[in-house]
């Protein structure tokens, strides 16, 4: 096990449980940090370890759904689930419109767990990949002079390079010098890859003449 490996935060007030969900855990090959309750998982977390939270829905002090939407106003996506030994429709709802991904009462299936703790973890890889992708695509963008963004806007949008160019006010070679920047440090290979990356950046549309 490593430092990058995935960590399991465990958040539950009752020890004998708290003991049993870290051998299930490590024995099943994850790493596990222990805290007994709400206040002392936000005292303690790391915002860049990557893994999953498993909370008792009914905590000392702060509960476990209003853990849950503190970290949502923080701005920390960890996926998360609940244990509880007095589960209702109503706090299940509520737990999985939040964003939880599993809600599990008590006794939990260790079978049962696992496999959430799998699924958590999965998504919190595919969590971070998605954010370190789009944060990369933002610095190529960046690198971007003001008027290669301009072209870049004009290329994803339709318009050919003579276009571009009556559009611009420049040559249509010139265009094209722009337009090879763009492709070179946007790192895309084909039209299409330009495109989807403008997507995900979110730029405005252009509309054709």
């Amino acid at each position: 096990m490593t430092k990058h490996d995935p960590v399991v935060f465990v958040v539950e007030d009752d020890d004998s449980l708290r003991e049993a969900l870290e051998g299930l855990l490590r024995s099943a090959g994850f790493r596990v940090k222990l805290f007994a309750s709400a206040s002392d998982f936000l005292l303690a977390r790391r915002p860049d370890d990557c893994g999953c939270l498993i909370s008792d829905v009914r905590l000392p002090g702060k509960s476990g759904l209003a853990l849950q939407e503190e970290l949502i106003k923080a701005g920390i996506h960890i996926p998360t689930i609940f244990i509880t030994g007095h589960g209702d429709i109503r706090m299940s709802v509520q737990a999985i419109k939040a964003g939880a991904m599993e809600f599990l009462t008590k006794p939990v299936d260790p079978t049962d767990l696992l496999s959430a703790v799998k699924l958590s973890i999965e998504k919190a890889y595919a969590e971070r990949q998605e954010t370190e992708e789009l944060a990369n695509l933002h610095r190529r963008f960046d690198s971007l002079t003001p008027r290669e963004r301009e072209v870049m806007q004009l290329v994803v949008s339709g318009l050919l390079n003579k276009q571009i160019a009556a559009d611009v006010g420049i040559s249509e070679i010139t265009v094209k010098i722009h337009r090879g920047n763009v492709m070179r440090k946007m790192e895309a290979n084909s039209l299409a890859e330009l495109v989807r990356a403008a997507e995900r950046l979110g730029m405005p549309e252009v509309r054709l003449n």
